[in-house]
Parts: C-alpha cells; structure tokens; sequence
C-alpha cells in the first residue's frame, strides 16, 4: 500500500484487492453482506468514513479476520 494515501483508501483499495481475489462482483458481495453496492463503491474508492459495523460486515464476508483486512494499513 502506498503511505500517501489515506487511511481510508488504503483500506477501500484491500477491500476491493479482496473482494476482486474471491471473485465477486461489488453487486454480489454487496447483496451477499446486505450493503447498497454504490455505498459498497463508495467505500472501495476511499470516499466513506466507515463504520465499524460495516468494517466487521465486511470483513465476515470476505471470511478473513479484522487483523487480516487491516494488514498493512498504517
């Protein structure tokens, strides 16, 4: 991960590198995990503050634990 980018779209930028690695679509993976896909974008592109309930969502969806998704964000 880049160190100039925010904390935000490091993590929007694992998500998707995850997300795209498990084969799922943003629509599927959003529908999947009860996210709206354009909020689910949002995310992705780091333009979200999200939550920690839709972090741990995430995070169930993709069956990885919350130390793996944040693993070299700093």
């Amino acid at each position: 991960m880049k160190k100039n980018n925010s904390v935000k779209e490091q993590l929007g930028s694992r998500i998707r590198e995850l997300r795209i690695y498990k084969n799922l679509s943003q629509e599927k993976f959003a529908l999947q995990i009860g996210m709206d896909r354009t909020y689910l974008a949002s995310v992705e592109k780091g333009k979200r503050n999200i939550s920690l309930e839709n972090i741990y969502k995430i995070s169930l969806g993709l069956e990885i634990s919350l130390d793996k998704l944040f693993k070299d964000i700093y």
